[in-house]
């Protein structure tokens, strides 16, 4: 299976010692039945996403057809079938957002990161996702980068710095 990532992400091959961590999660379980939510959430805990070759192999270790572990890694937007960067940046297209100037704000990031929404910068830094309303709106437009809350950003020029603070 190739990996069409556009990251220098490690790639995983069939020898990762990952896969012997999430064997011992799912022996742990003793063949309980219906486990396949907390597989696939641990998966995702031990890999940081779900690429095909994890999927398979929940598939095969938990005896669910392969079809029904990829409709549930798609399905629930917990997981993920790309990696992501390690900083993730959510910025609010909320209406009220939207009203104040999200989109401008989406299009400063993606300038200066030089990615689209839903994309990971090549040095697996940033994951860009556009997201509803974060339940700050009198503080629109708003950005989000992992916990951090960046408010009232009508004027995007401040952008690049708030960016640096996370390159280093």
């Amino acid at each position: 299976m190739q990996n069409d990532c556009k990251c220098n992400c490690n790639k995983i091959s069939a020898d990762d010692k990952r896969f012997v961590e999430l064997k011992e999660y799912i022996d742990s379980l003793n063949g309980a039945q219906g486990v396949t939510m907390s597989v696939l959430q641990e998966a995702q805990r031990i890999f940081g996403y779900l690429p095909l070759e994890v999927q398979k192999f929940i598939s095969d270790e938990i005896n669910v057809p392969i079809a029904e572990i990829y409709g549930v890694s798609t399905f629930y937007s917990q997981f993920n079938l790309t990696p992501k960067g390690k900083h993730k940046i959510g910025i609010c297209l909320g209406t009220a957002c939207y009203v104040k100037g999200a989109q401008a704000v989406i299009d400063e990031v993606a300038k200066q990161l030089d990615i689209a929404v839903g994309d990971t910068t090549p040095d697996g830094i940033f994951t860009l996702e556009a997201t509803r309303c974060l339940g700050c709106c009198g503080l629109a437009p708003v950005m989000m980068i992992d916990d951090d809350v960046y408010a009232k950003l009508d004027d995007v020029s401040g952008i690049p710095e708030i960016l640096n603070k996370y390159r280093g």
